[in-house]
């Protein structure tokens, strides 16, 4: 009953495990590591068919976060994560805006620096602005920057000469955003987005929250989601080897275009 949960006393779990009985969705919300330990955490309530949501990243790996689903599928348990930059009101207008500059050549953004955390929402803006379908991931490193270039390979509908992403900017008093992109005829730039605007992005992920769990279905999005870890991880090999790496070799399986 509703009094019994915002007037009764808290219960007091003795396992893990017991975290997940009786509710009605499991909220998993450490978002600023790499999200490794998300598959261990989401299992004791996807095995009771739980509706949860993880923050991102949503895993540390496309074989994690392929198990996190199968685990959802198998227990008719479903799974909802995203970046706020992906759903974020002032980042769809400014998709919006896209045509102004003619055909797209180029993205370039500024992000939060390398971590997956960080990196992942950088990636996802991408996807709304230009759509799925990263073929492959290349870091550039200086002494104080790294930069990371994703490329669309050579689809008509994405920008011809791939979108770079700048991961050392240097500190604000706030996490902000911006992104430009150049076209054949003009270019646009969004103002500076941070902390006081995401509000609006996390409402948005709460209705689809509120959705999932009052529906019992997976929101489709989670194809890109899993294209997001699988660009991060092509960006650790990357960063590793120096070479560009193609994102499907990363994942293994057949991503979304």
């Amino acid at each position: 009953m509703a009094s019994a949960v915002f007037f009764g006393k808290p219960q007091v779990c003795d396992t893990f495990e017991d975290v997940s009985d009786d509710v009605d969705l499991v909220f998993i919300a450490d978002c600023n590591y790499d999200g490794g330990d998300h598959l261990e955490l989401a299992t004791p309530g996807l095995q009771k068919g739980v509706p949860t949501f993880v923050d991102k990243p949503f895993a540390d790996s496309v074989a994690h976060a392929t198990a996190i689903l199968d685990l959802g599928r198998r227990h008719n348990a479903p799974i909802y994560s995203q970046s706020i930059c992906r759903v974020e009101p002032a980042f769809v207008r400014f998709r919006n805006r896209i045509p102004e500059v003619g055909v797209p050549n180029f993205l370039t953004l500024h992000g939060y620096g390398t971590e997956a955390a960080g990196l992942v929402h950088t990636v996802s803006i991408t996807q709304l602005l230009f759509g799925t379908g990263i073929t492959r991931v290349k870091v550039f490193e200086a002494e104080r920057h790294t930069a990371v270039y994703l490329d669309y390979g050579n689809r008509p509908d994405r920008p011809k000469h791939g979108v770079m992403i700048n991961c050392d900017v240097g500190s604000r008093p706030f996490t902000s955003m911006t992104a430009t992109v150049i076209g054949t005829v003009a270019q646009i730039h969004t103002t500076v987005l941070g902390d006081y605007a995401y509000a609006h992005g996390t409402c948005e992920i709460i209705k689809t929250i509120r959705d999932m769990v009052q529906n019992r279905k997976t929101p489709g999005s989670m194809s890109e989601v899993v294209e997001t870890i699988a660009v991060v991880e092509a960006f650790k090999k990357a960063r590793g080897t120096g070479e560009a790496v193609d994102v499907e070799n990363v994942s293994g399986i057949e991503l979304p275009q």
